[in-house]
């Protein structure tokens, strides 16, 4: 094993004896060159005075600390190895930057590497053995645009949250309670962009109620969720959820027929979960969201009544009680800002029509109660707790096929009282 240090004049790696184990310390520059080998077997602390630049491979055997700079030239391709025989901590004040790192360590089934701080992959991060867990210790794995992993399994992924930067796609290599349960999103508009994702292997039900859910939801998995968070810009993406029937999604959310599986999301205003639609991969066990989402948060699977999704997964909510509560203050028709051409018009039982709209509730135009028709209803005044009949229709080109036009009516109650 060859290896080469290159230091500047305030260079100093120093060892110190920790139970009959050298321990590295950096305290001025250490540079291992393109082609080169570095090894720590005991650990490896890098001061807030210390450079570490690893355009070689370094193999960290034992512990690893960063309070200084931790980084790689950009144009080569340094190999961080993480290999051990006992738990490994990763700790430090400062990210740490890697271009390929590797996890391989068989020490603990739920945690051979312990992660207080914060560390960056540029490019490859190869999870060949050994859980990365930063949920208890505070730390986070970062993967930066184009960044990618491999070898993800039960045995080997992040239990804690992985962020991601930039504007690609991404997998997320998360689980929990030694099972790996990745999400995925779809590539973001611009690479200022960043999404946050975590994995929970248990009932959602404690800080999400599942019985608090809209109308075309029939089940909700009680076992997992997700969290995907956007932590900057504005862009947005579809997301992926995959299943397991054998460890942890309940038997079920998962049966036939597998077009009833859909996402929902926690939405925070309501207190409520609703459908974010599915479009269910059954080779792949995975479902993703049809379109591009709006809002962030919480996530999970959950079964829908088809019979009352229209085409491009429009959900009417035919009752409307504009209280000022937050929950049904206007009539709700859920996805129908994202098709076109779509127009809402309402008539009471006398077949007068008091409101009219095209591309609803896309600037506030929405039916609240208040009277948009002809100038025989006063439009100033609530219209009278009663029943009336909607006509909605809209649009739809489906992935495959002619785009068709779709036309619902029906009834819904308004009540103001």
């Amino acid at each position: 094993m060859k290896t080469i240090y290159k230091y500047a004049a305030l260079t100093a790696v120093v060892l110190l004896p920790v139970v009959s184990i050298a321990q590295t310390v950096n305290t001025g520059q250490l540079y291992v060159s393109p082609n080169t080998q570095f090894s720590t077997v005991g650990a490896f602390n890098n001061t807030p005075s210390g450079s570490f630049v690893n355009d070689g491979e370094a193999f960290i055997y034992n512990h690893f600390n960063n309070d200084g700079m931790v980084d790689f030239t950009q144009g080569e391709e340094g190999y961080t190895r993480f290999e051990g025989e006992a738990i490994q901590e990763l700790t430090g004040g400062n990210i740490s930057y890697f271009y390929d790192v590797l996890f391989n360590n068989d020490a603990s089934n739920t945690a051979s590497f312990e992660l207080s701080s914060e560390i960056s992959i540029d490019n490859e991060a190869n999870f060949n053995q050994g859980i990365v867990k930063n949920d208890d210790f505070g730390g986070l794995v970062i993967f930066e645009n184009n960044a990618y992993h491999t070898n993800t399994y039960n045995g080997s992924h992040v239990d804690g949250l992985v962020q991601k930067n930039g504007d690609t796609e991404f997998q997320y290599p998360i689980g929990d309670a030694q099972y790996f349960r990745y999400a995925a999103i779809s590539a973001p508009d611009n690479t200022g962009s960043i999404f946050t994702g975590k994995y929970f292997f248990e009932n959602p039900d404690t800080n999400y109620p599942l019985a608090n859910h809209t109308g075309v939801i029939e089940l909700i998995d009680n076992q997992e969720y997700w969290t995907v968070t956007r932590d900057a810009g504005s862009s947005t993406v579809m997301l992926t959820l995959s299943w397991d029937e054998d460890t942890t999604t309940p038997q079920a959310i998962v049966a036939q027929p597998e077009t009833a599986i859909h996402i929902v999301r926690w939405d925070e205003n309501q207190q409520l979960w609703v459908d974010e639609g599915g479009v269910v991969d059954v080779d792949n066990k995975t479902v993703t969201t049809p379109v591009a989402l709006e809002d962030y948060g919480v996530f999970t699977l959950a079964r829908v009544k088809e019979e009352l999704i229209l085409p491009g997964d429009v959900v009417i909510y035919n009752g409307v009680s504009p209280n000022g509560n937050g929950e049904n203050d206007y009539f709700f028709i859920d996805n129908i800002q994202q098709l076109a051409n779509n127009r809402v018009e309402i008539y009471n039982r006398w077949g007068i029509k008091v409101f009219e709209t095209t591309d609803y509730d896309t600037s506030g135009n929405v039916f609240n109660g208040y009277s948009d028709g002809r100038l025989t209803v006063n439009r100033d005044n609530m219209l009278p707790t009663g029943t009336y009949f909607y006509i909605l229709t809209y649009d739809y080109e489906p992935s495959s096929g002619q785009s068709q036009r779709v036309k619902k009516s029906g009834y819904l109650y308004l009540n103001v009282d």
